[in-house]
């Protein structure tokens, strides 16, 4: 399962009320090669689930993830800062065993 911090949540349904996100519901949560460590986080907006993917729902945010992606993020919890050490979304992945600085590509 993955996890959504209330902020996260609030901020997510923000950016769903985007003129340009019309018709879409879903977050879609992945991970693919690449990035400074290895693997990186992938999010993006759906308009609808494919057959095959993991479906979750927290705090009103209903999210997707393809089976292969969820190996990796079993137990993550995504968060929001908007604080001044940096804004934007956090995945707080407990399989990752090194990240890099930026927090948005980690290995196993």
């Amino acid at each position: 399962m993955i996890q959504v911090s209330p902020k996260a949540a609030d901020k997510v349904r923000s950016l769903l009320q985007d003129p340009e996100q019309a018709g879409k519901s879903y977050l879609r949560i992945s991970v693919l090669s690449g990035g400074c460590s290895g693997l990186s986080y992938r999010m993006d907006f759906e308009a609808e689930p494919l057959p095959e993917d993991q479906r979750f729902e927290e705090h009103g945010v209903r999210l997707l993830c393809d089976k292969k992606s969820l190996v990796y993020l079993v137990g993550t919890e995504l968060d929001f800062s908007d604080g001044l050490n940096g804004k934007g979304f956090h995945f707080n992945n407990p399989n990752a065993a090194r990240s890099c600085a930026c927090g948005e590509s980690f290995s196993l």
